[in-house]
Order: structure tokens, then sequence, then C-alpha cells
């Protein structure tokens, strides 16, 4: 059975991607089962550039196949912010409940509704140095008080469209079938599976 490294240190990620690929014919390996503790520097101009950075890192370190996410939320009252700058948005060493704090404070003086999107890039990355990318979206809007015991970073503010749930409301199944790293993980599993092999 092929070998495919997830490429985060982040455990709410490793959670939702370990379901994403479960049904998979694959070993998913987490970079601490190698011993591996690396943190690269999200350098890249957008999304697509820090996941590549991420997964080409992991790549070559484990000499596996590697597959990592770089996602942000997007809020069109804030021209787009966070974005990629999402998980260090109140500032370095913040928790997600500083981030959502902060990004409230910002919102107040805008009118609602607050809309606003998740985004996510998957790289896949091989040893040899080859990349594959897919992107997902997911449509919603920021609400003023949390809601929710699921999921991580913004999901307790995060109204999904056309549902009355925010993604912390959402079981991990409901979740991985409408959030931005599900989509993502859509458009990228043809691809994972004619590059493992499976």
């Amino acid at each position: 059975m092929s070998s495919l490294l997830i490429a985060s240190n982040n455990p709410g990620k490793l959670r939702e991607l370990h379901a994403l690929l479960e049904h998979l014919s694959l070993s998913l390996v987490e970079p601490a089962a190698l011993g591996l503790d690396l943190h690269v520097e999200e350098t890249g101009e957008d999304y697509a550039a820090n996941a590549i950075l991420k997964a080409s890192a992991f790549a070559h370190e484990a000499d596996l196949y590697a597959l990592a996410d770089d996602s942000g939320l997007e809020v069109d009252a804030l021209q787009g912010a966070p974005g990629k700058y999402s998980a260090r948005f109140a500032g370095s060493c913040k928790s997600d409940a500083d981030r959502r704090r902060f990004l409230l404070r910002l919102l107040e003086t805008h009118p609602r509704p607050w809309r606003a999107h998740f985004c996510c890039t998957l790289a896949l990355a091989s040893p040899a140095g080859s990349i594959d990318i897919a992107t997902g979206t997911c449509p919603g809007e920021i609400i003023p008080a949390e809601r929710g015991e699921h999921g991580f970073g913004y999901d307790p503010i995060f109204l999904v469209q056309d549902t009355d749930q925010t993604m912390a409301e959402l079981r991990v199944r409901q979740k991985n079938r409408v959030s931005h790293r599900a989509n993502a993980m859509r458009a990228m599993l043809p691809i994972l599976k004619r590059r493992m092999g499976i």
C-alpha cells in the first residue's frame, strides 16, 4: 500500500484530512510518526504558493508523496482579509478565540450581513519535485456570536450558506460534504489516485 504524508502540524487539519482520505487504499502518515518536526515559513504570495512550499518541504524530508493545505477566511467587508494571514491575523502566538474576537471587533462598524467565504488550496508534491494543486471554497457569512463545539479556527462564527448552522455545529461527516477543504479534496482525488496508482 502506498504511503501519503499529510504535511501539517495542525491537529484540526490532520483530523479533517484523515476523514477525507480514509476511504482510499493509502497508508496515511502524520509527521509525528516519522519524527518530523518541520515548520515551513509561509512566505508565498497566495494560498497555492504556501501549500506548495509546505508539500515540497515535507516530501523532500520524508521521501514520500506529501499533501499540504493552505486555507483562509475572506470577508467581503474587509476587502478579503484576513485571507492568507488568517492564522496570524491577531498577531503571533494568539489563540483561535483571540482571532475570532479580533475579527468581530473589526466588523462592528460594518453593516450586516458580513458575507465571507473560506478558501482552500491543496498541493500534492512528489519526492522528485512534481506538484499538483486543487482548490475549493465554501460561501457563508460571519455572525457576531459563537455557536457550536466542533471544528477549529473561525468555524464557530462562520454560518454556512443555505444552512442555519455554523461550521462548528456541523459534525465531521457533514462538514466534509460542504467545506472548502472537502471541495478542494474532491478536485484533488482524481489527481491523487493517478499519482499514487490507486
